[in-house]
């Protein structure tokens, strides 16, 4: 199949899993806003990537040996199948090149595909936690879990267990897992997204939305749960600290209204220059504060992998910026970014949604971070194109569509 065809075959896709109705109510509480009609707009564009100029920079990500097994993953995944009925699977599994990867929101409200762990037995539901727990660090998993709480905590304070709740999460697989083909999985929720892309012993978990309203349950079910907060304090640490002058190149202005992250959902092909305060410019100290931020996200996923991407990170730390919005004193709301060519981290106060306060004012009750890979390999894109072109002369080996670019 061409390029061509195959981008016409994807917004076909796009157009026929997407055909659903709008949520005119919600639209007007949200002025206009509509996830299904910016979902379509989104998958009728090729896949690119978050770049700097429009253009991936190429040859930041090889096909290679980790030497980390991802077994256990392929394992958990087989599991999880076989835990399922015919009709859940059917559901569940789409092909590995889909335009299903990039069908996300961290909303509330959003047609989802696969199976929920609503809909799930409780035996279903542990095989389903059993992946989670394969493929993400303890902390990653414990984060995870936690926002399925919190949002249940949500649903104990605005009475709404229709639209919110501990299992009102939903999971798809991209391909067959395989120790040797690509293959994936997705968790898509209310402030909960993974993708988890897997090409032999490689992993790529972008893009990662984490996040929750409120942060913390002071009562209720979960009373004591909270998230972020780690992610909160280092980052305030580190601006703290940068000498004054440094301070102020990493401040880009003032925090400007209910959100400031630019990389959330619909926004694969972000084009966004570097700002703020270039990492090499720091002294030792704060380099090492910094790295530890990234590994604050890094880390969500499993050990072994999440200490192949800290090499990457370092490999191109001279090519990172770290950016700033907002106040610095011990309370503040703010909005702060990480990016270099091979991680985007953000991390964001919101303004109040569904909990009460003025719209437009952030604050540490909600909070949205979001990971991404930029230059084409979310969703593992980049590494699916090599391996296409590596079996392109292969006729033996499963189907060859050219990756989505």
């Amino acid at each position: 199949m061409t390029r061509t065809a195959k981008h016409e075959t994807m917004v076909a896709l796009a157009s026929l899993v997407l055909a659903m109705p709008i949520h005119s109510a919600f639209a007007q509480q949200q002025g206009g806003f509509d996830p299904e009609a910016m979902a379509r707009d989104m998958l009728s564009q090729p896949f690119v990537g978050v770049t700097t100029e429009g253009k991936p920079q190429e040859g930041l990500f090889a096909i290679r040996s980790t030497g980390v097994s991802t077994a256990p993953v392929i394992n958990a995944a087989e599991a999880f199948l076989a835990s399922l009925t015919p009709e859940q699977r059917r559901k569940t599994l789409f092909p590995v090149d889909h335009s299903e990867w990039r069908n996300w929101a961290n909303v509330h409200r959003f047609e989802r595909q696969g199976v929920s762990l609503r809909e799930m037995t409780s035996t279903q539901r542990e095989s389903a936690y059993n992946l989670l727990k394969a493929s993400l660090s303890a902390r990653g998993y414990a984060t995870t879990r936690d926002i399925m709480k919190l949002n249940h905590h949500l649903a104990e304070l605005v009475s709404n267990f229709d639209e919110y709740g501990e299992h009102l999460y939903w999971f798809t697989l991209m391909g067959q897992p395989s120790h040797s083909e690509p293959w994936g999985w997705q968790i898509d929720g209310h402030h909960l997204i993974v993708n988890y892309f897997v090409l032999g012993d490689q992993v790529v978990m972008t893009p990662t939305f984490m996040g929750s309203e409120p942060v913390e349950a002071l009562s209720g079910d979960y009373a004591g749960t909270s998230i972020l907060q780690p992610e909160q304090q280092a980052a305030l640490n580190l601006m703290q600290v940068l000498p004054v002058e440094q301070q102020q190149q990493a401040l880009l202005g003032a925090k400007q209204g209910r959100s400031e992250n630019v990389a959330e959902m619909f926004k694969d092909n972000l084009v966004l220059a570097p700002e703020g305060l270039p990492a090499k410019l720091m002294d030792e100290r704060n380099r090492d504060r910094l790295l530890e931020i990234i590994r604050l996200f890094v880390g969500n996923v499993d050990d072994g992998h999440a200490e192949i991407k800290m090499e990457e990170v370092n490999a191109h730390f001279d090519a990172t910026y770290f950016a700033w919005k907002g106040d610095i004193d011990g309370d503040a709301a703010f909005y702060y970014r990480i990016q270099s060519p091979v991680i985007l981290i953000e991390f964001d106060h919101q303004g109040p949604i569904a909990l009460d306060g003025p719209r437009s004012l952030p604050t540490r009750r909600h909070i949205h971070t979001v990971v991404r890979t930029p230059n084409g390999n979310d969703y593992g894109k980049d590494l699916l194109r090599q391996h296409y072109a590596d079996h392109a002369d292969n006729p033996g080996h499963g189907h060859h569509h050219p990756v989505e670019r």
